[in-house]
C-alpha cells in the first residue's frame, strides 16, 4: 500500500546514513558536491549503459553542443562498458575506421576529459565538432598492443557519408549482401537489391549484419517485412511508455528463399533489432532462420531526457525493444543459432560459407 514517494524516502535511509558517515568519519573534509555527484553517476549507471546523469555544467555543455549544429563526425558508434565509454562499432572508410579504432576498444578519455563519469550522450557530442578539427582520443585496444596503458590517437572529422549496401557474389549462387547502417532510406535500397537477386535467380542469401549499429529502428521493421511473412517483428514496452507492438505484413515480401543473418558484437540497435526479428520468425521459404556468428551488444531501446530543478538532468532508458519471443535485447542482446568467431583478418567468404 505503499506510494511511489514512501518507498522512495525509504530507499534514501541508508543512503543518508552514508554521507553522514563520510561527513562525520573519512580522514578529512570530504567535498560532498564531488561525493554527491558521484554517487548520481553510479546511481544511473547500475540501471543500464544508455541512462545517465549530468551535473550542471555537464548539462550546460551537452545543450549548447546539441545547438551547436556541428557536421564534422568521426564515424564511431559508443556505449557504455567496465565504467568507461567503448567502441560499439565504426562505420568502414570513416576517420575512426581508417585510424584503426574497432569494436570493443576502450576509450578512456576524449578530448582530454576521463570518461569514467561520461554519459553516452557527451561522449558523442564531444567526438563531434567542425570538419577539419581533430579529437584527441585516448584508446585502449590489443590491436595498438597497449595492454591496459591507453595510447592517445587523432582523428580528424569529417561530414560522414553512410556507405550504400554491399553486394557480393559467393559460390553455389550465393549473394551477400552487408549492412553498413539503418539510416533512412536503407530498406527502400535493400528492398531494390532484393528484386534485382529476384531477377537474376538468386536463391540464397546471406544477409551481413555485422558492426551494424547505426540507423533507425523504423528501417529495420521495414526491412523485416521484406523477408517475414507473418508474426510479431518486435515490440517495444517501458512503464510509461505505450506498448507498441510491429508485426509482419505479407504482402511486402519480396525475399522467399532461404537465407542466413550474419551478427557480430558491434551489430546493436536497429541490426540488432532486425537480426532479432529475422531469426524470431520463419523465412517466407517456410524454414528456419539462422543467426550466425557473435551475440549483438545489446543496446535497443528508447532514452528521455529529463531535466532536473538544480539545472542537471537525467538520460534515462523508459522503454526497451524485445524479441519475439520476449527477451529485452537491451539485457542479453540477440544469440546466434550458430556461433562463430570471425578468425583476425577473415573475410566476408570465409564467414559466409
Amino acid at each position: 500500500g505503499q506510494t511511489t514517494e514512501d518507498r522512495s524516502y525509504r530507499a534514501l535511509t541508508p543512503f543518508i546514513e552514508v554521507l553522514q558517515h563520510i561527513q562525520q568519519d573519512y580522514v578529512e573534509e570530504p567535498n560532498i558536491h564531488l561525493v554527491t555527484s558521484g554517487a548520481l553517476h553510479g546511481l544511473l549507471e547500475s540501471l543500464d549503459p544508455q541512462s545517465s546523469y549530468l551535473t550542471p555544467s555537464e548539462y550546460t555543455q551537452y545543450k549548447e553542443e546539441l545547438q551547436s549544429n556541428h557536421k564534422g563526425e568521426i564515424g564511431v558508434v559508443l556505449s557504455k562498458r567496465f565504467g568507461y565509454v567503448v567502441v560499439i562499432s565504426t562505420v568502414p572508410d570513416s576517420p575512426a575506421y581508417k585510424a584503426g579504432l574497432r569494436g570493443g576498444d576502450i576509450l578512456e578519455a576524449i578530448a582530454g576529459f576521463t570518461t569514467r563519469e561520461m554519459s553516452v550522450g557527451q561522449a558523442q557530442l564531444l567526438v563531434e565538432g567542425e570538419p577539419g578539427t581533430a579529437v584527441k582520443l585516448t584508446v585502449v585496444s590489443r590491436r595498438f598492443g597497449t595492454g591496459t596503458q591507453g595510447e592517445d590517437v587523432d582523428v580528424v572529422r569529417r561530414e560522414l557519408t553512410i556507405p550504400p549496401v554491399h553486394v557480393e557474389r559467393l559460390d553455389g549462387g550465393v549473394a551477400l549482401l552487408r549492412v553498413p547502417a539503418l539510416n533512412a532510406g536503407k530498406s527502400a535500397e535493400i528492398r531494390a537489391k532484393l528484386e534485382q537477386f529476384n531477377s537474376e535467380g538468386v536463391n540464397k542469401l546471406v544477409l551481413d549484419l555485422r558492426d551494424c549499429a547505426l540507423g533507425d529502428i523504423s528501417e529495420a521493421i521495414a526491412t523485416a517485412r521484406l523477408f517475414v511473412p507473418a508474426g510479431t517483428l518486435a515490440t517495444l514496452k517501458g512503464q510509461t511508455v505505450n506498448t507498441k507492438e510491429y508485426t509482419a505484413e505479407p504482402d511486402k515480401v519480396i525475399w522467399k528463399h532461404p537465407f542466413t543473418v550474419l551478427t557480430s558484437n558491434g551489430t546493436a540497435g536497429a541490426g540488432e533489432v532486425l537480426a532479432a526479428a529475422l531469426g524470431g520468425n520463419p523465412g517466407a521459404f517456410g524454414g528456419k532462420v539462422d543467426i550466425v556468428g557473435q551475440r549483438t551488444f545489446g543496446t535497443a531501446s528508447e532514452q528521455k531526457l529529463l531535466p532536473l530543478d538544480d539545472g542537471s538532468a537525467l538520460v534515462l532508458t523508459v522503454a526497451k525493444y524485445y524479441t519475439p519471443d520476449g527477451k529485452a535485447i537491451l539485457e542479453e542482446g540477440v544469440a546466434p543459432t550458430v556461433e562463430v568467431q570471425a578468425a583476425s583478418g577473415s573475410g566476408d567468404q570465409d564467414v559466409a560459407k
